[in-house]
């Protein structure tokens, strides 16, 4: 396999992407990049300065001030680790909010495909393979029923110690997709050269190996 490669992963929450993503660029010595988690560290910020996930200028102030830094999985925001400060049911809220903005979507587009220059990275997210990097040559869209992929998100939440309910992560889960699907800016769906892979009733080595055998000839 080319070390230079680009591999794209894109998908709806609770698809797999994230564990899928992190497990393929591991073992393929790969720099993992989760654009979700950009998001969601604007949306932190926003949280922590008060601003409204809809106040453009304000988000646009934060794009520009941030600093963004990936240490492995782990994400940094102005030097400090914000990875799990940004998986809880408040950022998934508003970070779909803000991702929408036209300003935080220009830079974090700007940031990501500055990221991905020369290759060797996993990236996933919710519109790499659209907008993001439309010309990489290793593309995957990821997607599984919306009741099986609240359960993982719902199982995530337990074992990180949160109080959740199945069926309102289900719900969140349906509501998330309608409004990733449907906005006008970088929508969620498919790239037209994207290998589909629907991860419903497959477990991660399995997805893993399905990508691996796919690239295997890039």
């Amino acid at each position: 396999m080319n070390k230079n490669l680009t591999i794209v992963i894109d998908g709806p929450a609770g698809s797999g992407k994230s564990t899928i993503s992190k497990l393929l660029a591991d073992q393929l010595g790969l720099a993992y990049i989760d654009t979700g988690a950009m998001y969601r560290a604007v949306a932190l910020a926003a949280h922590e300065r008060s601003v409204d996930p809809t106040d453009d200028r304000g988000l646009e102030e934060i794009c520009r001030t941030i600093r963004l830094e990936f240490r492995g999985a782990r994400l940094f925001m102005d030097g400090r680790d914000v990875s799990g400060e940004i998986r809880t049911p408040l950022m998934d809220t508003l970070s779909s909010a803000v991702s929408a903005r036209p300003s935080v979507r220009h830079a974090m587009i700007g940031l990501q495909r500055r990221t991905a220059e020369g290759g060797g990275v996993v990236m996933e997210g919710r519109d790499i393979g659209t907008v993001v990097l439309p010309d990489a040559r290793a593309k995957f869209f990821l997607t599984a029923d919306p009741r099986v992929r609240g359960q993982r998100r719902y199982r995530e939440r337990v074992q990180r110690g949160e109080s959740a309910n199945l069926s309102s992560v289900v719900t969140e889960i349906e509501k998330r997709d309608k409004n990733d699907s449907e906005r006008e800016l970088s929508p969620l769906k498919p790239a037209e050269d994207a290998v589909i892979i629907d991860t419903t009733d497959l477990s991660i080595p399995q997805v893993v190996e399905e990508i691996r055998k796919k690239i295997s000839n890039i």
